[in-house]
């Protein structure tokens, strides 16, 4: 009787020796994915490049010259020449504009505060992207986002990273189970000046080069001129009023506006006064004191559920997570509630201008560290009163002019 001893697993936790295992790694032409190649090269792995034409950087901004998009994809060329693998540029600058330039805009629109990135993600790097990468005959697709990937159970489970100031599981939140058993993140257990040092190790291009700050398709930090040339018409002005229903005067948009926003409101009052609601049917940016900020409970819409029970096995009973609003945020405890009305977060402290359109992602605690749950977008977020009291005589703004405010 013949027995047969199953192959050993290799690094990325497949099967089979790393010369006989290709994958595909994303080239952002950063430093970051650009050490993810040189570690799938010098382990041995069978690696291809790819990086993706996402936008026309000079059409984004609205202006001639601009060629960092351009820039980006020169740079990776450059690492995968020096790595001596091949590289390859897709053109998916249409699919990025429709879904994710095009909800972006759509969004801010609506009132909301958008999060390009987990779009990104979601809808064109582990879709398209990972689709191809499997016609390419690759085992794994391996990206430079630090964020650590574990076999469980199940399958593949998503922790914070090592460098939870470079932590990017936030924008992970949407990843499915299918796709994370393909997925791969190499820098998870490091930190960002043991990246850098690689990269000099490796000689790479791309060792000195500096981090992007922005969205990518916004370099400038203005959003209001990517949703203005998208959305020609949508800075329709409006009133900007006080939580007891007084109009307080004029504003040129709601796209100027975001919640929380203290500088460059454009009114004057005898208080502090903060954004604490945009009310895109009325036009109307609604303004208060600081306490009209905090948010406890919150309402999600297209949850990814990542956790080892069905999420309608919540129904009828809270579930303790760990809930983080924003990317750079803290985590806080809260409960996760699952009813015929919808998936409710309450967060046990509460949170200050929680904007619809951001998102809510959840995790726990293990011995592992804290492992990604999955989480959804926010559809409301119940604080205090912030809905202006109508009842109340207006205030006339007859004859007031549109008011400058600070660009988004």
């Amino acid at each position: 009787m013949n027995s047969s001893k199953p192959d050993a697993l290799n690094s990325l936790h497949l099967p089979g020796r790393p010369a006989d295992t290709r994958v595909v790694v994303a080239m952002s032409g950063g430093v970051d994915s650009s050490v993810v190649a040189a570690l799938m090269k010098s382990q041995g792995y069978d690696v291809v490049g790819i990086t993706l034409q996402l936008y026309d950087h000079g059409v984004a901004v609205g202006r001639k010259g601009a060629c960092c998009a351009g820039q980006d994809i020169q740079d990776a060329r450059r690492v995968a020449e020096a790595l001596g693998i091949p590289h390859y540029v897709l053109d998916y600058e249409a699919r990025f504009a429709s879904a994710v330039m095009g909800e972006f805009a759509d969004s801010y629109v609506a009132g909301e505060t958008p999060v390009p990135c987990v779009a990104c993600n979601q809808k064109i790097k582990f879709r398209d992207l990972l689709r191809t990468a499997e016609e390419l005959g690759a085992s794994a697709l391996a990206t430079g986002h630090y964020v650590r990937s574990r076999p469980g159970p199940r399958g593949f489970q998503l922790y914070r990273a090592q460098d939870e100031e470079r932590d990017q599981s936030y924008f992970l939140f949407a990843t499915t189970p299918p796709q994370l058993n393909f997925l791969r993140f190499p820098l998870g257990d490091l930190d960002k000046q043991t990246t850098r040092k690689l990269a000099r190790e490796f000689g790479l291009p791309t060792a000195a080069k500096s981090d992007s700050q922005d969205i990518c398709f916004v370099p400038t930090g203005r959003y209001t001129q990517i949703i203005e040339r998208l959305r020609p018409g949508a800075a329709e002005p409006g009133d900007i009023v006080h939580v007891d229903g007084q109009v307080l005067g004029r504003h040129g948009g709601i796209i100027n506006y975001t919640i929380g926003q203290r500088r460059g409101i454009g009114v004057a009052a005898a208080e502090p006064l903060y954004v604490v609601k945009l009310d895109a049917k009325r036009r109307e940016v609604v303004v208060g004191p600081r306490h009209c900020l905090r948010t406890r409970h919150i309402s999600l819409r297209d949850v990814n559920w990542l956790g080892d029970e069905p999420l309608e096995d919540l129904a009828g009973h809270g579930k303790d997570v760990l809930a983080r609003i924003r990317s750079s945020g803290s985590l806080q405890q809260a409960t996760l509630r699952v009813d015929a009305s919808g998936i409710e977060v309450e967060l046990a402290h509460g949170e200050d201008g929680v904007s619809p359109g951001q998102a809510c992602v959840l995790y726990s605690a293990d011995e592992r560290g804290e492992r990604l749950l999955g989480g959804g977008w926010i559809k409301s977020a119940e604080g205090a009163k912030i809905i202006p009291d109508r009842s109340r005589a207006r205030q006339t703004a007859a004859g007031l002019e549109p008011l400058a405010a600070s660009p988004r």
